[in-house]
């Protein structure tokens, strides 16, 4: 760098490395927030179906798979379809699925196509107001955010 010239490229070169290196994590932040927001549109989605009594439409938000794990006070259940006769078995109607809300506690990616999900579940029916907790581990599969693993209770 023997000119003005040479010294001054050299500098702005340096300034645009450091807040490009500055920016990243900002960056790194914006797209993880920007996963957590899509996971908990499928959540909410879910609540949503519930809500309207609809159990094929809660169910979307699970990975369609008999390698789909749900925990629970009965055990583990394994599968799309044995989860959703479960729950059809346990909520046979709309009232006794009552109004179902969630709490999100904390979200964590992972990874590129993983995340973990901790949460409270409250269901509001007419004589009783059951809740608990839940963790959830979530797959991108396909392009979309999918319940692999649900543990509540």
């Amino acid at each position: 760098m023997n000119n003005k010239r040479e010294k001054k490229l050299y500098k702005k070169i340096m300034v645009l490395l450091i807040l490009i290196t500055a920016a990243a994590p900002l960056y790194a932040g914006q797209k993880k927030n920007g996963e957590e927001e899509k996971i908990k549109k499928v959540l909410f989605a879910q609540r949503d179906g519930w809500n309207k009594g609809n159990l094929e439409e809660y169910m979307e938000g699970y990975w369609k798979s008999d390698s789909l794990k749900f925990v629970g006070k009965s055990g583990i259940t394994y599968g799309w379809q044995k989860t959703l006769e479960n729950y059809k078995k346990a909520y046979p109607d709309k009232k006794a699925m009552g109004k179902l809300d969630f709490t999100v506690v904390k979200i964590e990616i992972l990874g590129n196509n993983s995340a973990f999900m901790l949460g409270r579940w409250k269901l509001t029916r007419e004589k009783d107001t059951p809740q608990g907790y839940f963790t959830l581990l979530w797959k991108k599969i396909g392009g979309k955010w999918k319940v692999v693993i649900d543990h509540s209770s």
